[in-house]
């Protein structure tokens, strides 16, 4: 059995969906996937896994490989919807890879962040800013 997989390109990054079970037979196909999105996309990867019926530890091993990729190139890996029969265990070799419940929720929380990030600055602090409007 082996992984189909999807690539949607949406504002600022992108979403990896993959279906079926990341197993060692899947590996390659995966790291292929992963291949494609470094050559073509931009930004963060949402790895959208709500539609994997499971992983193997190859299979946990390859995502890991995947956020190291993704960070030697200035990108994020982000997990959605991880399957309920195993988590992704740092090893501490990878970077971060932060888990949602969902694609919604990975995609809300994208989403905030750059709201955060787009808020505006000046030299006055708060209490200099509430009493100067």
């Amino acid at each position: 059995m082996t992984i189909e997989w999807d690539y949607t390109i949406h504002p600022d990054l992108g979403v990896l969906s993959l279906s079926g079970h990341l197993g060692p037979e899947a590996v390659a196909r995966f790291s292929g996937a992963i291949g494609w999105v470094l050559a073509r996309g931009t930004g963060p990867v949402i790895l959208d896994l709500a539609e994997l019926r499971g992983w193997s530890v190859g299979g946990q091993t390859a995502v890991a490989q995947a956020a190291r990729q993704l960070a030697q190139e200035g990108r994020s890996l982000e997990l959605a919807a991880i399957p309920a029969d195993g988590s992704l265990v740092p090893d501490g070799t990878h970077p971060p890879i932060p888990v949602h419940c969902d694609l919604p929720s990975a995609l809300a929380a994208y989403r905030a962040m750059v709201e955060r990030q787009r808020q505006p600055c000046s030299d006055a602090g708060p209490e200099e800013r509430t009493a100067a409007t």
